[in-house]
């Protein structure tokens, strides 16, 4: 991805954010001049990857495949003794006919819920530790029913409206071609993107980015080590 794109994605979302009224925490609003002055007293942010990430998963279409994601809070499961927490928080972005790729998480529990916008589609499939997709009845919790629907149902979230993803549950997302972007919100178990993501098509993660012109916000893999 170009860094003018990436750069545009976050105003946008941010627009979108303050359209849905929700407030960020102040690293969120950090350009990148500021963390030249941030020490070792915000390492929470860079070793637990607070802040945004933009990506295209390495395909280069990002219009058609990709998001944009604020990670609000994250505990670290890598390092439990420094960061106890063991939830996460995240707001999610998809324009309008944009889709994310079908995924599951091995630990991870969350609740994906529509905070306005556009309506979302996800896709729902039972998979296994190998990554082989099922064709068995998925049970599917949603704002408190519990319904059993059948392998590869499209479920739309309309605002308001949230789903629990459980561990090894493939799913997507897909917003309309038209309606605008769609924001959403996660609440999870702690995040852990380098061992819990498993695609069911090998893709990238974060992506490459041209430097066309100088970054608006630094991403969560982009930030300097504090001085000693």
């Amino acid at each position: 991805m170009k860094r003018s794109e990436i750069n545009q994605v976050i105003r946008d979302m941010e627009n979108l954010i303050r359209e849905r009224g929700f407030c960020l925490p102040p690293f969120a609003n950090w350009e990148a001049e500021d963390w030249k002055d941030r020490g070792k007293e915000f390492d929470e942010i860079r070793d637990n990857q607070l802040g945004w990430d933009i990506t295209d998963y390495g395909l280069g279409r990002f219009h058609e495949v990709g998001f944009g994601l604020l990670t609000i809070r994250n505990g670290n499961t890598k390092n439990a003794k420094t960061y106890p927490k063991t939830y996460a928080e995240k707001l999610l972005m998809l324009y309008e006919g944009q889709s994310s790729p079908l995924h599951f998480h091995a630990a991870k529990m969350e609740d994906i819920i529509n905070r306005g916008g556009n309506d979302v589609y996800i896709t729902v499939y039972n998979g296994t530790p190998d990554k082989e997709k099922l064709d068995t009845d998925v049970t599917v919790h949603r704002d408190g029913k519990c319904e059993v629907v059948p392998a590869g149902t499209s479920i739309c979230l309309t605002p308001g409206e949230s789903i629990t993803i459980t561990p090894f549950l493939f799913h997507d997302f897909k917003v309309p071609k038209e309606g605008g972007p769609v924001l959403l919100g996660e609440v999870s178990m702690c995040n852990d993107d380098e061992r819990d993501n498993f695609f069911y098509e090998e893709i990238g993660r974060f992506p490459q980015i041209e430097e066309d012109e100088l970054p608006y916000r630094l991403l969560c893999n982009e930030y300097p080590k504090a001085d000693a």
